[in-house]
């Protein structure tokens, strides 16, 4: 498994001190369940991850809204790009370019297997 992404981790109570606007989907790396962990001192989630670098294979990927083949379509990254693991579900991982995003759903088979990176 590739290293963890670097980031520092919020440090005493963290909290939310009034309404947030809701992030456009594809954008930020925010979802119900799952933030990434750069986005905690403003973003309420149930849970937050320390990404996992990875990097992108030999083509490019249009990063799809949710898990499954008929979602939108959201942002293209360039193939070889590194990005951050947040979240696998089947063959499906939720991945990131970085805390300000973009954000989405590609199949597994698209990132460089972890043991050859």
């Amino acid at each position: 498994m590739s290293a963890a992404a670097d980031y520092t981790l919020p440090t005493g109570i963290v909290g939310l001190k009034g309404p947030v606007s809701k992030p456009a989907p594809g954008t930020l790396p925010l979802r119900g369940d799952l933030a990434h962990i750069a986005l905690a001192n403003g973003y309420l989630a149930a849970h937050y991850v320390i990404p996992i670098k990875r990097t992108l294979g030999d083509r490019d990927v249009t990063l799809k809204l949710g898990s499954r083949s008929d979602a939108d379509e959201g942002a293209t990254l360039a193939a070889g790009s590194e990005v951050e693991l947040l979240d696998c579900e089947g063959d499906w991982v939720w991945l990131t370019a970085g805390p300000e995003g973009p954000s989405g759903y590609t199949l597994s088979d698209a990132l460089v297997p972890a043991d050859a990176a």
